[in-house]
């Protein structure tokens, strides 16, 4: 534990990837097994505890000191982990540890203990570290390092590691689980690659780059096969000898979710594809969908009423070939057949559209802005000639959204932010008119620059007129014009509606609150 907290506060206050890099792998090359392990799946956000969680910290720490001392020191930190860490009250009366657990030991306590039992161990270990270790371990059991670290970064330091490509790592990566002993054997030559002919096993995706104003004067469009972007949520189908699984675009098994897409699979292949639900007839919001995926296990009435379906826009595998180094015309020509020869039920096959050049690729993305009730948000433009590989290689595919939709609301909160935010108000709060009263209608913590942050800040400082725990209520002067994908239908919201993706998109210091939109105004443009 003492080496992986060490590990974790150089990587806090170490700037740049490649020194980050160098640490990660000094750690890899003098850390045993399973702590090495532990480590980095803690580290690409793959550890998580059933009992330790956030709230259990507070709830001790406010059991130790004034519960409005921790409230003030955490409203002034603006991170919890940190001011615990430095709040937590020295005992005569502790028990004393001869060590520090390793990590692994750590997290085996974790796992098995009662919920009391976690209790009593965060306890004991709160009392026998000191601040750094005592931060550590806050942000090892609240899944939150926020140290600048990022997963496919994480891919790539072991690549470096290991002296692999850093496509072999992203290939066997979803197939190997924590303590990643088999992995690190691999990486040091002590045994061979880890097979995963006999698993149900993720295909990292390919990604494209947005479509910028500058790249429509050197774009051979006729070279590029265009289809819409659907706004639903990226999937990989697979279905071999070893079983079947739906993933999300990051590896996570989503299957348990839509059961009625798996049962439908009658088939061996691989495929990459937008994962959308039906409603009354037609095809889903993403607000629809997005019910069914906060749910482990959907109900008979949403299975009823929002049924899954997947429009398949590419072709991994089929039987036992695997298809990603063909080109990209070849792999759409072979799903094509297939999917009429097969007519798999619950999957449809993307649309290719005809685009000769910019002039025609501009009308299709006007038909997109006006498609909303299509749910389709944009075009992706994919080059004819490429092989399927993971990441996201520069000029091969590109996504050219439609423009967001932008309202002017009034800023009613704020609350600072985590990791280098952390000394920042920066997750802000926002309004609509209705009547003669503001109604919050939804949060937005990205879209500004650094100066226009700390702009931000300023302003929450000068200008807070209530205070409650970490959030500041502020002057009702200031309006923001927030950008936002879609506005839908809400229950759990007061306003009664939510967005998709807000986030600012211009600061309007020049225009005053009472010009802000109205609710109505937001509320018309549902569709």
């Amino acid at each position: 534990m003492e080496a992986f907290s060490h590990l974790l506060n150089r990587l806090y206050f170490t700037h740049g990837n490649n020194a980050k890099g160098e640490l990660i792998k000094d750690y890899f090359a003098h850390t045993p097994d399973p702590d090495r392990g532990w480590a980095l799946a803690a580290l690409a956000g793959e550890l998580s505890f059933d009992l330790f969680k956030r709230s259990l910290a507070r709830d001790l720490i406010k059991e130790r000191v004034d519960p409005v001392l921790f409230e003030m020191s955490y409203d002034y930190v603006g991170e919890s982990a940190e001011t615990i860490a430095h709040l937590w009250p020295e005992s005569e009366n502790r028990q004393r540890l001869n060590r520090l657990p390793s990590l692994h030991e750590v997290i085996e306590q974790f796992n098995e203990r009662t919920k009391e039992g976690v209790r009593e161990y965060l306890t004991l270990l709160l009392d026998n570290c000191d601040a750094n270790q005592r931060w550590a371990l806050l942000k090892l059991g609240t899944r939150g390092l926020r140290v600048g670290v990022s997963a496919r970064f994480i891919k790539k330091v072991l690549a470096e590691f290991g002296g692999v490509d850093v496509n072999d790592v992203e290939s066997v990566w979803h197939g190997v689980t924590p303590p990643y002993t088999e992995l690190f054997a691999w990486l040091e030559g002590k045994a061979p690659m880890p097979d995963m002919s006999e698993r149900v096993t993720f295909h990292p995706v390919m990604l494209a780059h947005p479509l910028e104003e500058k790249d429509h004067e050197t774009l051979d469009v006729a070279a590029y096969q265009v289809e819409w972007k659907y706004d639903g949520i990226r999937v990989q189908l697979v279905s071999t000898p070893q079983g079947k699984a739906l993933f999300s675009r990051t590896g996570d098994d989503i299957g348990a979710a839509f059961p009625d897409l798996l049962e439908a699979v009658d088939f061996m292949a691989v495929l990459d594809g937008e994962l959308l639900v039906e409603k009354d007839g037609r095809t889903g919001s993403f607000n629809d969908l997005q019910q069914r995926l906060n749910r482990k296990t959907p109900t008979k009435k949403m299975l009823k009423e929002s049924p899954a379906f997947m429009i398949a826009y590419d072709l991994l595998r089929i039987g036992d070939e695997d298809m990603r180094e063909r080109p990209l015309e070849e792999r759409s020509a072979r799903l094509r057949d297939w999917h009429t020869q097969q007519q798999p039920a619950r999957i449809k096959r993307a649309q290719i559209l005809p685009a000769d050049d910019v002039e025609m690729l501009q009308a299709l993305r006007d038909e997109a802005e006006r498609g909303h009730e299509h749910h389709i948000e944009g075009l992706m433009l994919k080059r004819k000639d490429s092989p399927y590989v993971a990441g996201r290689p520069k000029g091969v595919w590109y996504k050219w959204k439609r423009d967001p939709l932008v309202i002017d609301t009034v800023m009613l909160y704020a609350q600072r932010g985590h990791g280098k935010r952390s000394s920042f108000y920066s997750d802000f709060t926002f309004g609509l008119w209705q009547s003669e009263q503001l109604l919050p209608v939804g949060k937005a913590y990205s879209g500004f620059t650094d100066e226009e942050l700390k702009q931000l800040d300023k302003f929450v400082r000068n200008n807070t007129i209530n205070r409650f725990g970490p959030v500041r209520e502020v002057e009702k002067t200031l309006v923001c014009e927030l950008a936002f994908d879609s506005v839908h239908e809400s229950n759990r919201h007061k306003s009664g509606v939510a967005l998709r993706f807000p986030r600012i998109h211009r600061i309007r210091w020049d225009k005053p609150a009472n010009e802000a939109d109205t609710l109505d105004n937001l509320k018309a443009l549902i569709v």
